[in-house]
C-alpha cells in the first residue's frame, strides 16, 4: 500500500478545510432552523442528511436518518437518488460512507476537523511496521481485524491481507470468523472492545497481549506472542475510558435497585462491574424494553444518554454514569452553523468539504467492509 499516497490524501483533506464564515457564527437559532428547512426543501431527494447518535440535538433533529456509523454508511448507499450525502458525524464515518456509495454520490462532512482520537491512534505506517515485526517474531498465521472506528487506510490494509471490519454489535461474530481462518487475530484500534468481546467469548485474559506501536516489537515478547490468540492494539476511546467501577459503586449506593449498562469501549473493569454491556443500538433497545419504572445508569456519550432520558422520561429514569458528563468533543464540532453553510453551498451549486477516498484505498476498504456484511447483517 502506498503510504505516500495516503499521506498526500490526508494532507489534501486538511488543506480543503475552510473556515466557517463569521456571518454564520452570529446567526440566531431560529433563523438557522428556518434556513436549513428551506434548503432541504429546495434540494429535495437530491439530499440525504445522516446523523450519528452522538451528535448534539441541535444537529440531530435535522437528520433524515439516524444511527451508528455503519448503519449510516449503509443508508447512504441505499439512497441512490441522493446526489449529496451530508454525514453529521466524524471523518472515518464519512470515509466509510464514501466507500459504500455510488460514483454519482458526493459525501460531505460539515467540519473536516471532526475526527476521532481513537482512529488517530492507529496510523497506516504503524500498522505496516507492526505487521512486519509480527512476521519476524514468528506470528505468520494472523488475521487483521479493525473496528469500524478506523481510517479507510486501516480498513484497506485489513481487506488486502485477508481481514475485515467489525462493529461493536457484531464483534463476537467477526472474531469467530477470523479465528476460523487464522491462529491469531490482530484487532485494532480499540483494545477495550477487543478484550471485552473476547473475554465474553471465553478467551482467557492471559491469551491476549497488547501491542504498543510506540515500542520496539510492540512491547511484546516472543513467548507472550506464541501464547496469545488475540493481539490487541493499544488504543482507546477518550470518552468511554472515563467511566470507572467506582462510578458504578456510587450509583448502586444511591440506587440499590438500579442497573448499569456500559458500551464495550469502556475498560474491562467497568464492563465487569456493569449489569449489561453492548453497542449503542443495544443500549437503546435494552433500556426501552425494560420494565416501566426502571432506573438505568448509562456509560456512553452524554448526548445519547440525555436523548434517551428525555424520550423515556415518563416511564424510566435514565442517568449518565459520570455525573460530570462525557462529551465527544470531535462529534460536537459539527454544529447547525456548519450544516447551514454546507446546505447554502449546495443550493448555490458549490460542494464544500467533500470526502473522497483514493481509488486504491477505496477498493480494498470495500473488500473489508463487504466481507463483514457477507458474514453478518447485525448492526452496532
Amino acid at each position: 500500500m502506498d503510504v505516500e499516497l495516503l499521506t498526500s490524501y490526508e494532507q489534501t483533506q486538511l488543506g480543503q478545510r475552510q473556515t466557517l464564515p463569521d456571518d454564520y457564527l452570529r446567526l440566531p437559532d431560529a433563523e438557522m432552523e428556518v434556513r436549513i428547512a428551506e434548503a432541504k426543501k429546495v434540494l429535495g431527494d437530491r439530499l440525504l442528511i445522516l446523523g450519528h447518535h452522538y451528535q448534539r440535538d441541535e444537529v440531530f433533529r435535522f437528520a433524515d436518518v439516524t444511527g451508528d456509523s455503519l448503519k449510516l454508511a449503509q443508508q447512504a448507499a441505499a439512497h441512490q437518488t441522493a446526489e449529496f450525502v451530508i454525514l453529521c458525524g466524524v471523518h472515518f464515518m464519512a470515509e466509510s460512507a464514501d466507500v459504500l456509495t455510488g460514483a454519482h454520490q458526493k459525501v460531505i462532512l460539515p467540519d473536516l476537523a471532526a475526527g476521532c482520537s481513537m482512529a488517530d491512534m492507529a496510523a497506516i505506517d504503524q500498522l505496516e511496521v507492526c505487521w512486519s515485526e509480527l512476521q519476524q517474531l514468528g506470528a505468520t498465521d494472523v488475521i487483521p481485524l479493525t473496528y469500524i472506528n478506523s481510517t479507510a487506510a486501516i480498513k484497506a490494509f485489513c481487506g488486502e491481507h485477508g481481514g475485515t471490519v467489525c462493529t461493536s454489535g457484531n464483534a463476537s461474530t467477526i472474531l469467530a470468523w477470523a479465528w476460523d481462518r487464522g491462529e491469531k487475530v490482530l484487532m485494532l484500534p480499540d483494545e477495550h472492545l477487543g478484550r471485552n468481546t473476547a473475554f465474553g467469548m471465553g478467551v482467557a485474559l492471559d491469551q491476549m497481549v497488547v501491542w504498543d506501536p510506540h515500542l520496539p516489537d510492540g512491547g511484546v515478547t516472543r513467548t507472550e506472542l506464541e501464547r496469545a490468540r488475540l493481539i490487541l492494539w493499544k488504543g482507546h476511546c477518550s470518552v468511554h475510558t472515563r467511566f470507572s467501577p467506582q462510578q458504578v459503586l456510587q450509583f448502586r449506593q444511591q440506587y440499590p435497585d438500579g442497573r448499569v449498562i456500559a458500551h464495550p469501549e469502556c475498560t474491562f473493569e467497568t464492563v465487569q462491574a456493569a449489569d449489561e454491556s453492548g453497542s449503542t443500538e443495544h443500549i437503546i433497545r435494552v433500556i426501552a424494553e425494560s420494565p416501566v419504572g426502571s432506573v438505568w445508569a448509562v456509560a456512553t456519550e452524554i448526548h445519547l444518554v440525555h436523548r434517551l432520558a428525555h424520550q423515556l422520561a415518563s416511564t424510566h429514569n435514565v442517568l449518565t454514569l459520570d455525573a460530570l458528563g462525557c462529551l465527544c468533543s470531535t462529534m460536537f464540532r459539527v454544529s447547525p452553523n456548519h450544516l447551514l453553510w454546507i446546505l447554502d453551498g449546495l443550493v448555490a451549486g458549490e460542494i464544500r468539504n467533500q470526502i473522497s477516498v483514493p481509488p486504491e484505498v477505496r477498493t480494498w476498504a470495500r473488500v473489508a467492509l463487504d466481507r463483514m456484511l457477507a458474514t453478518t447483517s447485525k448492526e452496532i
